[in-house]
């Protein structure tokens, strides 16, 4: 995990560098003017967009069980509790992960997530709904595919990615307007014209829709691959039950839901609304879990 995070990081750094290199070469040639302030300004929107999300994602789980009501189980408890601790202890060892913290939180939805800035503090929850509901091997299949995520690194993934994008939205919806014709003040000094102020809303707006296409790709393909972490920590046939169960129930909303968290939530909008979908269609994640059971037996 440390050093997905410090590739990141420094993935990030080549990023600011390389757009710098941009900003100057074209300033060089002269297709833009010396003294506008870029440069300052995508250093500060970088640290505060990837800075933000880095905070945000240290206190997740512990906004997770304020915001959810979380209830953490241990060894005690009735035998719902211990066998949800106990199934999560022993996928935790099977993929050779530190163990989480588990909770339940009260809701009829069949959902579970996970979240967390690390395998170590990680939390793995899931709703009485699913608890009650879900065969216990299905329900195993469900928790390996949240521990996948947190074996995968998804949150923090997600998180660094969600901030690289909410930088480039406060970098170039601003940088429009250092662009843009300048009035003069009484003072002789150049100013943006106030109306040009009022654009930086609508365009942080429509960047920020454009750049949760990229998001909503990343987390389409994380969920493929922790359909497949589930199949082999446990049986591609558990994880296509538990698939084709959720796709049987109503998926009841939860208003408490957060998209920062990794859920098993069943997402499919109609039409290109599907672009922003945080989850592939069930049909398409149990035919990937059928073809690549299928190649493995051929192999």
């Amino acid at each position: 995990m440390a050093l997905r995070t410090l590739l990141f990081l420094i993935t990030n750094l080549a990023v600011v560098l390389t757009i710098s290199l941009i900003l100057n070469l074209l300033t060089a040639i002269g297709l833009l003017p010396p003294d506008l302030p870029l440069l300052p300004l995508l250093v500060g929107s970088f640290v505060w967009g990837v800075l933000g999300a880095w905070i945000a994602l240290q206190f997740s789980a512990e906004s997770a069980k304020r915001m959810m009501g979380i209830q953490l189980v241990g060894q005690g408890g009735g035998a719902a509790e211990r066998w949800l601790h106990d199934t999560v202890a022993g996928l935790a060892q099977k993929a050779g992960l530190p163990m989480p913290e588990v909770g339940i939180y009260g809701s009829p939805e069949w959902n579970a997530f996970a979240t967390g800035p690390s395998p170590k503090r990680a939390l793995v929850a899931v709703s009485t709904g699913i608890l009650k509901g879900m065969p216990p091997e299905e329900l195993e299949a469900v928790l390996a595919h949240e521990m996948s995520h947190v074996s995968n690194g998804d949150m923090v993934t997600m998180t660094l990615l969600q901030g690289v994008i909410n930088a480039f939205v406060m970098f170039l919806s601003r940088a429009v307007l250092f662009l843009l014709p300048r009035g003069d003040r009484e003072d002789g000094r150049g100013m943006a014209p106030p109306p040009t102020m009022l654009l930086i809303w609508p365009l942080e707006i429509l960047l920020g829709i454009l750049g949760s296409l990229i998001t909503a790709w990343f987390s389409r393909h994380r969920e493929f691959r922790a359909d497949a972490g589930a199949a082999r920590l446990t049986t591609p046939g558990a994880m296509v039950g538990a698939l084709q169960s959720l796709g049987q129930v109503e998926n009841l909303q939860d208003p408490r839901d957060e998209p920062t968290l990794a859920t098993l939530k069943i997402n499919e909008p109609p039409g290109f609304l599907r672009l922003f979908a945080s989850h592939p269609p069930l049909e398409a994640r149990i035919r990937a879990l059928q073809q690549a059971a299928g190649q493995t037996k051929a192999w």
